[in-house]
C-alpha cells in the first residue's frame, strides 16, 4: 500500500515550474503505482509493438503498425483517467490504491473513447486542411519564384499556429471528462475551450517541456537501438524492446503534468479547492 503524505499539498495557483516539480515529485512519490496502472493500461500496445520491431521493423508491418498508434493512444487517456485518481487521492491525502485508480478509467472508458476520437478526428480534419491549402497554394505560385517561397513559409507558420492553438484549447478534456458532471461526452470541448481561454500559451510551455522530457528519451534509445543493429543485432534488438517499454514508465509522468495543469486553470478561474475536488471524486 502506498502511503499516504505526512501533508496534502494545497491546490493553488502554479507557474510552469512549479508545475513541473509538482507532477515529477508525485511520479515519483507514486512511482511503483504508476508502474502497475501503466503496465494495465499499456501492456498490448507495448507488446505489439516489440512484436513489430522483432519481426522486420514498422516498414514491414505498416497496418498493424497503424493500428497499435491508434490503440496506445486510446489505452493513455485510459492511463491518464487512472493517473488523475492517484494524483488526485494524493492530493486529499489520502493512499492512492490501484484498484481505485482502475476503476475510474474503466468508469469513464466509452466517454474517454468518444472524446478521443473526437479530438482525433478535429485535430485530423484541420491538419489535413492546412495540409491542403499549402499545396494548393504551392501548386498555384509555382510561377512566383521567392514571392512564392515567402507566401509558403507565412502559410505554413499560420497553419502550425493554428493547428497548435486548438491543440492547446482542448487539452484538458481527459480531466474535464474524468471530474466533472456532463450532459454529453461532447461537453467537454467547450468546456475545456472555456477553461484554457487566455492559458494556451502557458499550456503550450508546459506541455512542450513535457514532451521533451516524456517523449525524447524514447527516440533517443531508438536511435541507439538503430546503430547498434549495425554492429551488434542482438544488443540492437535488447535496446529496441526496452525503448518500446519506456512508455509504460514516462507516460504516467505526461498524465501528472496534464492533471495538474487542470487543476490549476481551475484554481484560477473557480477557486477549485480539496472539498469541491473530494465531491467530485465521491469521497466522503
Amino acid at each position: 500500500m502506498q502511503a499516504a503524505a505526512a501533508a496534502s499539498p494545497d491546490l493553488k495557483p502554479m507557474e510552469l515550474g512549479e508545475i513541473l516539480d509538482a507532477a515529477l515529485t508525485i511520479f515519483r512519490r507514486h512511482f511503483g503505482l504508476f508502474v502497475k496502472v501503466g503496465v494495465a493500461a499499456l501492456w498490448l500496445p507495448v507488446a505489439l509493438t516489440i512484436y513489430i520491431q522483432l519481426a522486420g521493423g514498422r516498414e514491414q508491418h505498416l497496418v498493424m503498425t497503424f493500428f497499435v498508434a491508434i490503440i496506445q493512444y486510446f489505452a493513455g487517456l485510459f492511463l491518464t483517467a487512472s493517473a488523475i485518481r492517484i494524483i488526485s487521492d494524493s492530493y486529499l491525502g489520502r493512499a492512492p490504491q490501484f484498484a481505485d485508480a482502475i476503476a475510474m478509467g474503466a468508469s469513464k472508458i466509452w466517454s474517454l473513447f468518444v472524446v478521443g476520437l473526437g479530438k482525433g478526428l478535429v485535430i485530423g480534419l484541420i491538419g489535413g486542411g492546412i495540409g491542403v491549402v499549402i499545396a494548393l497554394s504551392a501548386a498555384g505560385l509555382a510561377s512566383a519564384g521567392g514571392l512564392a517561397a515567402l507566401v509558403i513559409v507565412a502559410l505554413v507558420c499560420g497553419g502550425l499556429w493554428f493547428l497548435l492553438f486548438v491543440v492547446c484549447g482542448y487539452a484538458v478534456t481527459t480531466p474535464v471528462v474524468v471530474l466533472e458532471q456532463l450532459s454529453g461526452a461532447f461537453d467537454a470541448f467547450g468546456r475545456s475551450w472555456e477553461l484554457t481561454r487566455g492559458f494556451k500559451r502557458k499550456i503550450f510551455g508546459v506541455f512542450a517541456v513535457a514532451f521533451l522530457i516524456v517523449y525524447v528519451p524514447g527516440g533517443l534509445v531508438g536511435g541507439l537501438a538503430t546503430a547498434l543493429m549495425m554492429e551488434a543485432r542482438i544488443a540492437g534488438q535488447i535496446v529496441e524492446v526496452i525503448g518500446a517499454a519506456l512508455p509504460i514508465l514516462l507516460t504516467p509522468l505526461f498524465s501528472c503534468v496534464l492533471t495538474l495543469v487542470y487543476y490549476d486553470l481551475r484554481v484560477r478561474r473557480e477557486a477549485f479547492d480539496l472539498q469541491i475536488l473530494s465531491q467530485q471524486l465521491g469521497i466522503p
